[in-house]
Order: C-alpha cells, then structure tokens, then sequence
C-alpha cells in the first residue's frame, strides 16, 4: 500500500524553518518499496533550500548579540596559538621542524577547530532541533549536514589569520596549496561521519552528549596540533594513522608551509578509516531515524 502525505502547517510554530517546510510544496510518498540511497539524495536536493536556511540560522544564531560578533572566530584560534606557543613552543621547546613555532601550531589549529565544530554540531543536531523533528517531516541528514557546513564560515573567516601569520614569516605557499580544498573536505567528512553516528545515538542515550566534549579533548591530544607527527616511532606510524585527522593536519602543513608530503601509506590509511566512519555512520543514522521522531 502506498500513502502519499503532504505536511500541513495548521497549529505548528510560525518559524521561518517551519515556514520554509511547508510552502516547500514537496510530496513524500511513504511506501512498502525499500528506500535507495538514490532516492534519499533526490530527496534531499528537493530540500535543498530547507538546507539553506538552516545553515544561514546556524551562522546568525552562533554570534547572535554578540559585541564583535564573526570576530570570534579569528580570537579562538589566536588565543589558543598564543597559548600553545608559550607552553609548548616556549616552555616545552617541542620540536616545529624549523617553521615558527606559532605558525606551526595555528595551520594545525584551523583544521581542527572547524572539525572539533563540526562534530560538535553535528552530534547534537537532533536533539537541538526536537520540536522540529517530531512536528514535521523533512530528511533528517539535512540537520547534521547544515551543521557540518556552516562550519566552514568560521573557518574561512579564521583563515584569513593564518595568511596574516604567512606574509608576516615571509612564508609563500607552493603549488600544494591548491589541494588545501582535499583537505578540508577530508575533515568534514570526518566530523560528519562521526557525528552521524553520535547524534544518532544521542537520541537514544542523552549520554553521547555528555561524552562529546571528553571525546573532543581526547581527539585533540592524539593529533599533531602541539607536536610533529615525526616524534612518533615509525614502528607505531600505521597506529597513530588510525587517526584520520593526522593525515588532514600534516596535510594543512604540507600545503601551506612547505613541509615533506604526507606518509602515502599512512595517508591511505587515515582515508580508508574516514570512508569506514562516513559509510557506516550514514547507514547507521538511515536505518535509525525512523524512530527519531518517537523517541526523542
């Protein structure tokens, strides 16, 4: 049996989201045949301007009466530069493989913020936006997904810093800056990959939200953001390589500052892991999010 559904607005919120849901016009046929990955990318893209305006609502609400406003995503990375260079650089003497130390450390630091973001936004897209979920029907990866890019401006914003940093060392980037892009696809894939599978679960168990934050610190620490991934044994370099944002944060190096390319054998290795954790997050959430709207 087939059952054709068309959201009504009647007795809904009048949000701009919602608003955008229902004049969208859009028909869901809800069938006995088995959802395609096909069929959810058309669907998606039917959505795509619900997609929009929930990115350009996670920009404006994220420094909504704010004084300085988009100005903070240029101080979290300068305050953590700075104090990384003190400690580490300073007090700790790690080794930068003879690039300044504070420039070292803030190319390994843009990628990681728009990541440690992205994950984050991603892992409680939601259960932040419960009354949506369980009002109205719209693809739920459109959430974890707006997330994900609305990162991005913050990024691009930051980056801005980073090519300050460059001029003010007299350092010109080579023709391996134009794979930066590469690597900041390869992060987002990541954060949204693992975030699939934690929002996922954050329905289910408000613990996962909890245990965000302690997964974030722990991830920081076991990537090259303070320290080259040099100092680790080549013994142990497959191991380290698990972690996917090695191959991104030497990858950032590498493209901007000149530095030797990336282990090829690690590298493999930290995109097989990243293909794994996207596959399997996007599986995981479609066959879950049916319950979503029940459950949360």
């Amino acid at each position: 049996m087939t059952v054709v559904e068309q959201p009504q607005g009647a007795g809904l919120e009048g949000s701009s989201v919602q608003e955008e849901i229902f004049s969208h016009g859009h028909i869901t046929e809800i069938s006995s045949r088995g959802r395609t990955l096909r069929s959810d990318l058309r669907e998606m893209w039917a959505y795509r301007d619900l997609m929009t305006l929930l990115i350009r609502r996670d920009i404006s609400i994220r420094y909504k009466q704010s004084a300085i406003g988009i100005a903070w995503a240029v101080v979290q990375p300068l305050m953590m530069m700075l104090i990384f260079s003190v400690i580490f650089g300073r007090f700790a003497k790690l080794p930068s493989e003879g690039i300044p130390y504070p420039l070292f450390t803030l190319a390994a630091l843009l990628p990681w913020l728009y990541f440690m973001r992205a994950l984050t936004g991603s892992s409680e897209s939601l259960v932040s936006s419960a009354n949506l979920v369980k009002k109205v029907y719209f693809p739920r990866l459109i959430l974890p997904i707006s997330k994900a890019v609305a990162g991005l401006v913050d990024f691009a914003v930051a980056f801005m810093l980073l090519a300050i940093l460059l001029a003010w060392y007299g350092v010109v980037p080579g023709w391996e800056i134009l794979l930066l892009p590469v690597f900041v696809f390869i992060a987002m894939v990541t954060a949204l990959g693992a975030g699939l599978w934690l929002t996922a679960l954050n329905v289910k168990y408000r613990d996962i939200g909890l245990m965000v934050p302690f997964i974030v610190q722990i991830w920081m620490y076991i990537s090259p953001i303070a320290y080259s991934a040099t100092i680790v044994p080549q013994k142990w370099l497959w191991l380290y390589s698990l972690n996917p944002l090695v191959g991104v944060v030497e990858g950032f190096r590498w493209s901007l500052l000149g530095r030797p390319p990336p282990d090829l054998h690690a590298m493999a290795l930290s995109l097989l892991i990243v293909l794994i954790l996207f596959v399997g997050g996007v599986a995981f959430f479609r066959r879950t999010e049916r319950t979503f709207a029940d459950v949360i």
